[in-house]
């Protein structure tokens, strides 16, 4: 019988704002996080993240755009005001 560990206990991370997708990729690599991990703690899909971080994408708009705000490339609302 297989003993499986407790699960841990996930926790919501974002790269700080302001960013470009180079430095943001180069933060996610030096604090050892995973792109699939933000994108299953903030329900964004893996490849729009990708798309974001190669700057194949702007995230202007849904999903893109909350991508963007999770990877520092955009400020939160409450910030730009």
């Amino acid at each position: 019988m297989s003993r499986r560990s407790p699960p841990k206990k996930s926790r919501t991370v974002s790269v700080p704002f302001p960013q470009t997708p180079e430095s943001a990729a180069a933060w996610l690599k030096a604090h050892g996080v995973a792109v699939a991990q933000i994108a299953r703690d903030h329900d964004i899909p893996y490849s729009i993240l990708v798309d974001l971080l190669r700057n194949r994408l702007q995230g202007n708009y849904g999903k893109a755009h909350e991508g963007a705000i999770v990877l520092g490339l955009k400020a939160k609302l409450e910030d730009a005001q």
